[in-house]
């Protein structure tokens, strides 16, 4: 605990009942504000059910109620999960062939999610009188206006256009045609929160004591408080937007967070700052009985207090999950789209999914500042297909392995074993 510094003149009783009126005083699962500055972020993985679909790798996976998307194949040599040499990969992508033309315009929900921060017998909780409330309308604005939904100049595009749409572009800039692009359409949804018990979140106050600077909560916890696990669950957030209709299958919902970040296992060292997924639900008598798969983010607005001593603030983490959301929106779960040649990237990371994000996190240089609404904003580079492909040159825009900085990736990994061993 901190006390403030009183000088005292009387007794040291009376010193103490002093200090005591400007304390403040650390309750046990209460951090600083400073907490995060040597700590670590990264994106999460939560994989759907174990389903796949069989189809041609050059139309949209079949048999499935979901966002418009469309496949494609590479060949390079790489290893597959039993280290078997394979030469043969396929992707999906959300959105039309790029050779093809013209605009799709997707819906994009955004769902802002406040946390209410709770005693362990669900009574509400307070700290120095403070209600334990973090409110996550605030940052709605300030995504609207940010890169991702509004329009910004650059290289790939001959238009000013969205984020994701210039990052698709330059992967596809060698065959897509000057028209083609992938728009996102957002619309503010209804809000919701997420009631947690304490013992399974730290916090820590702002300056002036409210709530909350940020919120540390436990993985296991939040998932089973934001994802269905059998059935649309209206106790979860997902479930219980889906079941008012705020989302649907033909979307790609954002669910915002203020300031909230993941651990695991008790590791206070690394957090998640966002994933993407979807939500695997049967089929209805409404949609012929094929099955629903609801694609979703879960991404946490970082106010820029510096938390992990770099320039990961306001939607890096958002930019990052509907990157990798456009690139693989079903997380490598259909008939091995989705799957690359296992790959070690600069940052250190081994992985066989095309997470273009993943790729570039967490190195120098990673975020692309970018001035719109009157607002510097930190989107992230991404990694780019023929990266993961092993294509050299890159049929990218200016034979590049990421954008918007080109410059970020100049050399291909090393063709690995299953867990790069």
């Amino acid at each position: 605990m901190r006390f403030a510094s009183v000088l005292c003149n009387i007794s040291i009783a009376v010193c103490f009942l002093s200090t005591a009126v400007f304390a403040q005083i650390l309750e046990s699962d209460q951090v600083t504000k400073d907490f995060l500055k040597t700590a670590h972020h990264q994106s999460g993985k939560v994989a759907p059910n174990n389903h796949s679909s069989q189809g041609s790798p050059h139309d949209a996976i079949p048999n499935i109620d979901s966002v418009v998307n469309f496949s494609g194949q590479f060949n390079a040599n790489g290893f597959d999960f039993l280290d078997n040499p394979q030469k043969k990969w396929d992707y999906n992508m959300v959105g039309n062939r790029p050779e093809h033309g013209g605009t799709t315009i997707i819906n994009a929900p955004i769902i802002p999610v406040s946390i209410d921060l709770r005693n362990e017998d669900g009574s509400p909780r307070f700290v120095n009188g403070v209600r334990l409330i973090s409110d996550a309308t605030q940052f709605v604005q300030p995504v609207l206006d940010s890169p991702v939904f509004s329009n910004a100049t650059y290289s790939s595009s001959n238009v000013p256009t969205q984020f994701t749409d210039a990052i698709q572009r330059a992967e596809f800039f060698s065959k897509a045609k000057p028209d083609w692009h992938t728009l996102l359409k957002p619309v503010v949804k209804t809000p919701r929160t997420m009631t947690l018990l304490k013992g399974t979140y730290f916090f820590a106050l702002n300056d002036d004591g409210s709530c909350c600077a940020f919120i540390l909560v436990d993985e296991g916890t939040f998932i089973n408080n934001f994802l269905p696990i059998f059935g649309i669950n209206p106790n979860t957030v997902v479930g219980n937007a889906e079941l008012a209709g705020d989302i649907t299958t033909q979307d790609i919902s954002t669910f915002l967070f203020p300031n909230t970040f993941l651990f695991t296992g008790g590791d206070l060292s690394f957090f998640t700052v966002g994933f993407h997924t979807y939500d695997f639900e049967p089929g209805t008598n409404a949609n012929g009985n094929v099955e629903q798969r609801f694609v979703l983010n879960y991404s946490s607005w970082v106010t820029p207090f510096n938390f992990f001593g770099d320039n990961f603030e306001d939607v890096t983490a958002l930019s990052h999950e509907l990157s990798e959301t456009f690139n693989d929106p079903f997380v490598g779960s259909d008939s091995d789209h989705g799957l690359t040649p296992w790959w070690l990237s600069p940052n250190g990371g081994c992985q066989n999914l095309m997470e273009v994000g993943d790729v570039v996190e967490d190195l120098p240089g990673a975020t692309f500042p970018i001035m719109t609404n009157g607002m510097l904003y930190h989107p992230q580079n991404e990694a780019l297909l023929p990266w993961f492909a092993f294509q050299s040159p890159s049929s990218a825009i200016h034979g590049a392995y990421s954008y918007p900085d080109e410059s970020l990736l100049t050399s291909l990994s090393p063709v690995e074993h299953v867990f790069c061993q």
